[in-house]
């Protein structure tokens, strides 16, 4: 068996290797490195291809996040809400800016943010929601700005991992009213370093937004704002001008992939499969399953020992991935402790159990490699190995004994 790795960038680089030289060359021949055309031609090219009037280049998606929040005067005393399972990059800006994130539960069959529990979550203080399209997924923006429009919130929507999804006929980032995007290497659209981009339809936002990436300064040397250094480098953005024209080809890869995962694996037991939103358009950055074990119906339910089971699932799939590698299957767990059990978020005061549906995800998720340049061979290949896997005694007599261990404990 050849060894898979969860992403291929070396591959990818392969394949587009004399256009990127060729773009990186002349930014190098051209002697400015900072600004200048081709950072230009990418915000008009980006910001045409979400559908909005603004795209403002930066440094990382976690900048484009900060700023986001700046430009709309989030602060001290404000509080953002957002979902818990996702990067720290997320509530890490909420609470960069001095805000307070509020965490409200997934929905189960997404993983996103579950919109029908915002409502319960919004305050006086609340200024603003921050959906994050998680694994290429989108939101129910449609319910979501309902719920938003009718309380007077802003709504900053995390694109990081869904460059080029859809939401009734629309693309993300040109729903809510700012949109966040990250180019990180892994990224469906990603640099080969960092790199991040704000859109919005907002003159204003936008305005504020370039001064404050630029030190807070809209003229050299004079200074409005207490801003930040976060430009984009001319050389991230002359490939990604070059990767921006493969991105609707590289994200149908990633379709018919999904779609070989989900035929491969349906006959499997003791999964369960990713599911697509009706009126969404996703663009699986990430194809998550969860490793279910068998015995969890027979183990007793109840707030006790709600905590022991998330110990002994999340050790199940653990065990499910490290006999995958040994097979030359490389795989992830995104993520395996939610943000609001971090120990970051202590002081927040959430405890185990109080957001069940993302504390259980965590436990089980496990996502299988997929990139654009992924064979039906080495799919079938990944397929092969979990199957041994879930089918070995060695796995069925490690669930068995953890769960009979456990039910000893209670009993």
């Amino acid at each position: 068996m050849n060894n898979i790795p969860p992403v291929d960038l070396a591959r990818q680089y392969k394949n587009l290797e004399k256009e990127i030289n060729a773009a990186v060359l002349e930014v190098l021949a051209s002697g400015r490195y900072i600004g200048g055309s081709p950072v230009e031609s990418f915000e008009q090219q980006f910001a045409n291809y979400i559908g909005v009037s603004h795209c403002v280049a930066c440094n990382s998606g976690s900048d484009a996040l900060y700023l986001a929040l700046r430009a709309l005067d989030i602060g001290a005393g404000d509080e953002v809400i957002t979902t818990p399972f996702t990067f720290i990059a997320t509530a890490e800006a909420i609470s960069t800016v001095g805000a307070t994130p509020v965490f409200v539960d997934i929905d189960p069959q997404t993983f996103n943010l579950d919109v029908e529990k915002l409502e319960a979550a919004i305050t006086n203080k609340t200024k603003a929601i921050l959906p994050v399209h998680l694994f290429g997924q989108p939101v129910n923006m449609t319910r979501l700005m309902e719920i938003a429009e009718s309380r007077g919130l802003a709504v900053i929507e995390d694109c990081a991992q869904a460059t080029g999804a859809g939401w009734a006929g629309r693309k993300i980032g040109s729903i809510g009213h700012i949109g966040c995007f990250s180019f990180f290497p892994t990224k469906n659209l990603g640099a080969c370093g960092d790199g991040g981009a704000v859109t919005t339809n907002d003159p204003n936002v936008a305005a504020k937004i370039r001064m404050l990436r630029e030190h807070g300064s809209s003229s050299r040397y004079y200074h409005e704002a207490i801003g930040v250094n976060s430009r984009l480098d001319t050389i991230q953005a002359a490939i990604l001008l070059v990767k921006l024209r493969y991105l609707d080809t590289w994200n149908a890869q990633r379709t018919q992939t999904a779609a070989n995962y989900h035929n491969l694996l349906a006959p499997i037991s003791g999964i369960s499969l990713p599911q697509a939103l009706n009126g969404g358009e996703s663009v699986w950055n990430q194809y998550t399953i969860r490793v279910i074990a068998k015995g969890k119906e027979d183990f007793p339910s109840t707030s006790s020992t709600e905590n022991l089971y998330l110990k002994i699932q999340s050790s199940l799939r653990d065990s499910v991935r490290s006999q995958l590698q040994k097979r030359g299957i490389n795989t992830m767990v995104y993520y395996p402790l939610p943000l609001h059990l971090q120990p970051v978020y202590e002081s927040l005061g959430y405890k185990v159990g109080q957001l069940p549906a993302v504390e259980q995800a965590c436990a089980e998720v496990l996502s299988l490699p997929i990139f654009p340049e992924l064979s039906l061979t080495q799919q079938e290949q990944v397929v092969y190995a979990l199957k041994d896997v879930l089918g070995e005694t060695m796995f069925a007599e490690t669930a068995q004994g953890l769960w009979a261990m456990a039910s000893a404990r209670e009993n």
